[in-house]
Parts: C-alpha cells; sequence; structure tokens
C-alpha cells in the first residue's frame, strides 16, 4: 500500500480537533494527541513567539493566563489581540493543523495529498474560504470542504443505515455548540435543506455552568484558576458518563463530589434548547418530523441521556445515538465514497412545489396576466384607432392596472424564487450555488431579475401596441416595483452572506399574502369595468356600485399586505377602504395601485426585519448562525 493512497480527515472544531488517516481498501486509524484522539483547539502564545498546542496550551492557562486562547477558530472579520499584540487568528488554527499535519506524517511516512477538513453546513464562503488559508499556512495540500452534516450521513450509509433516496433525517450535532441540520438524499448524495446553530446549546455552556456551581462556595482567584477550573470540570462531565458521582480537584486546593443530578441540572435548559432547535430547523426545511427517516445525534454531549429525553418530550421525535458520536464526521469525511460525493457537491434536483406553494406562485401570476388583459382590451382611443391614428391621437388609459399587473408579475417570480435557485444550481459548475444559502440568494436574484423584465417587457409591448412614445409605460410598469426589488435584494443579501433562515422556511418568507393578492386584482379589475362600460341609463346606479366596491377591496387588499393581526385589519380596513371607494376615478386609479405597491414593499420590509434582522423571539441562532461561542470552551467538554 502507497503511502500516498492514503487520506487525512480533520474535523478542527471550537473546543478539540480530531483526525483519521484512512485508506481505499478500507481501514483507518484515528490520529492520537498526547495518548488521547481529540487535540484541544486552544493554543497559548508565548513570551518567545512559540505557539503551544492542545495540553500544553492548557497546562500553561494556569500560570500566563493572558497569552491562553481557548477558541482560536474566530470570524474572519474578528481582530484578535494577545498581551497587547495583535494575532493573526489564521496562525493559531494553522499551529493546530500544522501538529495534525506532522502526526499523520507521522503514522503514514509521508506527507499526506488528500486532505479533507470538516466545516460547520452553516458557513458561507468567506468562512470557508478563511478555513482554507488556515491549511494552506499550516503546510497542507489544497484542502476538500465537507460539510459535518453530509459526512455524517455517509458514514451512515457506509455504515449500513437504510436510508433510501428522496428520503429526510436530522443530524443533530451537539460539541461545543449545536448546529442541527435537515438533509435530503439525492440518488448520488445528501442536500442540506435547512441548518441552524447556536453556539450557546453545546457542551462549552454545561461546562460554564458547572463551573458556576462549583465555583460559589469557593470562587477561583484570576483567569488563570478559572482555566483550570473549566479543564477539572471538562474531564469530570465525560468521566461522569460511566459513573454516579467522580470528585473535582478545585483550584484553591480542595475537592467537590460532582453527581449527575447536578450535571443534569446544569445541562437541562441547554438541551432544552436544542429541542427548540431541532424543531426550528425542521420547520425551516418545510417538513413534519413524521417525514423523517430518523433523527442521528453526535457530538462529544450526544451520549448525555437528558439529550434523548429533551428531543422526545420538546421535538417530538425519537433519537438514535450513532456510535462513537465524538469522531463520526470525521470518520464519514475520511470514507471514500463519502467524501468524494462531498467534494464534488451532491446532484441538485428541482424541487416540486406543493399545491400551497403552487397556488402562491401561480394566483399572483394569474392575476398579473388578468389585469394587463384587461388593460390592453378596455383602452379607450380618441381621434383615430390604434391603426388609423388622426391629429392629436391620444388613448385613455389605466396606468394603475399596467402597476399592479407589474408588482403582481415580481410576486409571483419571487414566489417561485427557491424553485429558480435549484434550477440554477443544476447548471452550476460552483460548489458554493449549489449549497442552501447560494440557491437561495441567486433564486432570489433570478426572480428579480424576470419580474423587472416582465415588467419591462409589459411597458415595451404596450408602448408598440398604442403607438406612443415608451417613457410613459416603462415610469409605470418599473417605478412601483423598485422599493420591493430593494427588499429583495437585501433579502438576497443576507442569505448568502449569513444564511439566516427563517421561521416556516424560505418560500413562506418569499410568498405574500394570497388574499392580499385577490382581494387587490378584483378590486382593480371591478374600478376598471366601471371607468369604461358602457353606461346605459339602467345600468349606471350598478357600474357605479361596481366601482365603489372595486375601491373597497383595493383599500382591504392594501390593509391584508400591511398588517395580519385580525384585529388591526378590522380597525385599519374600515377607514382605508372607505376612502379607497370614495376617490375612484380615472385619476385616483394611479394613486391606489401605488398605495398597493407601497403596502407589498412594507410587508417585506417588515418581513426583512421581523424575521430575520430582528426576530420577533430573538435566539442565538437566528442572530448569527454559524457564529462562535461567546465564551471560552474548556478543552475536552465541547466535543
Amino acid at each position: 500500500m502507497r503511502a500516498g493512497e492514503a487520506r487525512l480527515a480533520i474535523d478542527c472544531g471550537s473546543a478539540s480537533t480530531t483526525a483519521v488517516v484512512a485508506w481505499p481498501d478500507g481501514r483507518w486509524l484515528p490520529l492520537m494527541f498526547d495518548g488521547e484522539p481529540a487535540l484541544p483547539s486552544a493554543v497559548l502564545l508565548s513570551g518567545d513567539g512559540n505557539v503551544l498546542t492542545g495540553h500544553q496550551a492548557w497546562q500553561g492557562a494556569a500560570t500566563d493566563p493572558q497569552r491562553f486562547i481557548p477558541a482560536p477558530r474566530q470570524s474572519p472579520e474578528q481582530q484578535l489581540t494577545v498581551a497587547d499584540v495583535a494575532v493573526d487568528p489564521l496562525d493559531l488554527v494553522a499551529a493546530t493543523l500544522r501538529r495534525v499535519a506532522g502526526e499523520a506524517q507521522r503514522v503514514v511516512g509521508s506527507v499526506v495529498e488528500d486532505v479533507r477538513l470538516v466545516v460547520p453546513a452553516g458557513w458561507g464562503p468567506r468562512r470557508r474560504t478563511w478555513m482554507r488559508h488556515a491549511a494552506h499556512r499550516a503546510g497542507l495540500p489544497q484542502p476538500r470542504l465537507i460539510e459535518a452534516p453530509v459526512a455524517v450521513a455517509g458514514h451512515l450509509v457506509a455504515a449500513g443505515v437504510q436510508l433510501p433516496v428522496g428520503s429526510f433525517i436530522v443530524v443533530c450535532d451537539v460539541g461545543a455548540g449545536a448546529e442541527v441540520s435537515v438533509l435530503r438524499r439525492g440518488p448520488a448524495g445528501f442536500e442540506v435543506l435547512a441548518t441552524l446553530a447556536d453556539p450557546a446549546a453545546g457542551g462549552t455552556a454545561i461546562d460554564e455552568a458547572l463551573a458556576a456551581t462549583l465555583d460559589e462556595g469557593s470562587p477561583a482567584d484570576g483567569d488563570g484558576q478559572r482555566w483550570a477550573l473549566l479543564a477539572s470540570v471538562g474531564v469530570a462531565k465525560q468521566a461522569l458518563a460511566d459513573r454516579v458521582a467522580v470528585t473535582v480537584p478545585l483550584p484553591q486546593g480542595s475537592a467537590v463530589v460532582l453527581n449527575t443530578g447536578l450535571l443534569e441540572q446544569a445541562a437541562h435548559p441547554v438541551l432544552h434548547r436544542v429541542a427548540q432547535l431541532t424543531t426550528e430547523t425542521i420547520a425551516a426545511a418545510e417538513i413534519n418530523a413524521t417525514d423523517l427517516a430518523g433523527v442521528y445525534c453526535v457530538g462529544g454531549v450526544a451520549r448525555m441521556p437528558l439529550l434523548e429525553k429533551a428531543l422526545t418530550e420538546t421535538a417530538s421525535v425519537t433519537p438514535t445515538l450513532v456510535p462513537d458520536p465524538a469522531t463520526v464526521a470525521v470518520r464519514g469525511a475520511a470514507d471514500a465514497g463519502a467524501a468524494d460525493a462531498a467534494a464534488v457537491g451532491p446532484p441538485v434536483e428541482v424541487p416540486v412545489p406543493p399545491v400551497r406553494r403552487a397556488v402562491a406562485i401561480a394566483v399572483p401570476g394569474l392575476a398579473s396576466l388578468a389585469l394587463i388583459w384587461q388593460y390592453f382590451l378596455t383602452a379607450e382611443y380618441n381621434n383615430g384607432s390604434r391603426i388609423l391614428r388622426g391629429y392629436h391621437y391620444w388613448v385613455l388609459l389605466n396606468w394603475g392596472e399596467l402597476a399592479m399587473a407589474a408588482v403582481l408579475a415580481l410576486l409571483a417570480c419571487l414566489a417561485a424564487g427557491t424553485v429558480l435557485g435549484s434550477l440554477i444550481a443544476v447548471h452550476s459548475p460552483t460548489s458554493e450555488i449549489r449549497s442552501e444559502g447560494g440557491k437561495v440568494s441567486v433564486g432570489i436574484l433570478a426572480a428579480v431579475s424576470l419580474g423587472v423584465a416582465v415588467a419591462g417587457l409589459y411597458a415595451v409591448v404596450a408602448s408598440q401596441y398604442f403607438r406612443l412614445p415608451m417613457g410613459g409605460f416603462l415610469r409605470w410598469a418599473l417605478w412601483p416595483i423598485t422599493p420591493i426589488v430593494l427588499m429583495a435584494v437585501a433579502v438576497a443579501v443576507v442569505a448568502a452572506r449569513q444564511w439566516r433562515a427563517p421561521h416556516g422556511g424560505w418560500s413562506a418568507l418569499l410568498t405574500v399574502p394570497t388574499g392580499s393578492v385577490i382581494t387587490a386584482t378584483a378590486g382593480m379589475l371591478l374600478i376598471q369595468y366601471s371607468l369604461t362600460a358602457a353606461r346605459r341609463p339602467h345600468l349606471v346606479l350598478w357600474i357605479d356600485i361596481a366601482g365603489r366596491i372595486g375601491g373597497l377591496l383595493l383599500g382591504v387588499g392594501v390593509v391584508m399586505a400591511l398588517v395580519t393581526p385580525l384585529v388591526f385589519r378590522l380597525i385599519l380596513a374600515t377607514p382605508l377602504a372607505l376612502i379607497a371607494a370614495a376617490i375612484v376615478s380615472w385619476q385616483a386609479s394611479g394613486i391606489l395601485a401605488v398605495f398597493y405597491a407601497i403596502a407589498v414593499a412594507v410587508w417585506w420590509a417588515a418581513r426583512l426585519w421581523t424575521r430575520i434582522v430582528r426576530p420577533a423571539t430573538p435566539t442565538p441562532s437566528r442572530q448569527a448562525q454559524v457564529a462562535m461561542p461567546a465564551v471560552d470552551p474548556p478543552p475536552r467538554g465541547g466535543g
């Protein structure tokens, strides 16, 4: 067996780093560091400029805490200062990776050319590029980046778990923090449908809570003693997996007894948050718990029985603990079949929208066609006709109807944004576009482009059809949709840069209330009928009533777009509908259409703010799904 055939897989986590070396014949070997399979990710920058890694860093933390960095895997934008000296976090992560590379070379006998790095599924292009730079600085070959839940799913299939094509699974990864992902198996790989992360829902938070409990009676004096206490708590927590109670030495020289009761008390709120995160992720993937083929728990905290209880009671799912949960992701990345499939990217299949989503796409599209059809059909020609124009030829047009047709065409395209994204990803060679965040972002931008193109097409065709200058048509077709376009582009930027999946999923976010579309469209159709119908004496009253009803309906449609609670709708609908009904006329039809366009833009802005920027119930996963831990992790507690 040539050494060059070996594969090196590394999972560089916030709290600890694991790595395995594997060969094509199925043999694999975990790399050992100081006699253990997990290397603490912490580093210590010594005064002479050397970087100590692993347990050596934790040992030095007690005497030199100012130079200790427990979690060097920082955000690319974050600045790091050690002992008043600016430090590049890339150098610190590279030190850990360099030690892993050296151990792999010692085991294999030569440099390993095939390297795979496990990364969180929620990481965007910037963090992935940052990790590649760290590997390059460590002297590693160009690595393949494999998403952690995809690696876990690939390992499950390789281990014989029956997951048929088209099935959905949840990977609940609870290490230093928590990341929950919903995956769907395609014909040649797994696709991440939704992923949510919370850095405060893992082993780090549990260790901090335990340390705070044990430290009440005899508080630690200084950062050095705090790091020593966290190290002891991390070791004790692991030992409680096989014991009822363990003795924890305190930095002051005394000792306390830590039992399973205290551990469960500290872990309960943390693991309850993991269960909530699981429920939110399933909802974001737009499936139900009954659709799942399995829920699989991995990570250093997965062994805790309380996690299974929390998931069963809160998320209403029955989890399965994967054997050797702390290393399953890195083993999956090292697996030949799983890694190769992940490296080239799973095939992206275009989803078939369910009936509810199909209706949300079809209703504004058909409404737009109905309005533009009536717009052409009911135009009133003066001083000639469309073909034989006389002197001072002009046409009486309902500009508001053109504006609403353009708005509804854009809304129909945006409702199909996730489908458009999947269609583009099928033919894209770029792996970033094949990610869920990339698909959503590209899909929204494609929908905006298509919607603007349709609105422009309406204007161009109308100008040519009526043989009039194009300027007025373009103004009424494009200006009303401009605020909506800006809001949609803002959503696309959020999806691309930080991948914040809103509650209910992206398809729900991109869909304007169907009731508002139907009501406003019916109102404008009735208004145009009342303005253009032949006013025979016995029909005048009914034609006028139809126009007032149209104004009422259009006002109600505006309110339905602005607010959701029924009470607020009732309060606002009465005055606004009456005003709209009172001003129905040729001149006011354009104003009413602009009101509706503004209402839709406000609806988009409110959704962007309440569901993405500032969710109604703020959670760490929604605020920053791939944020680094806010507290410093212990050496082995996070897994």
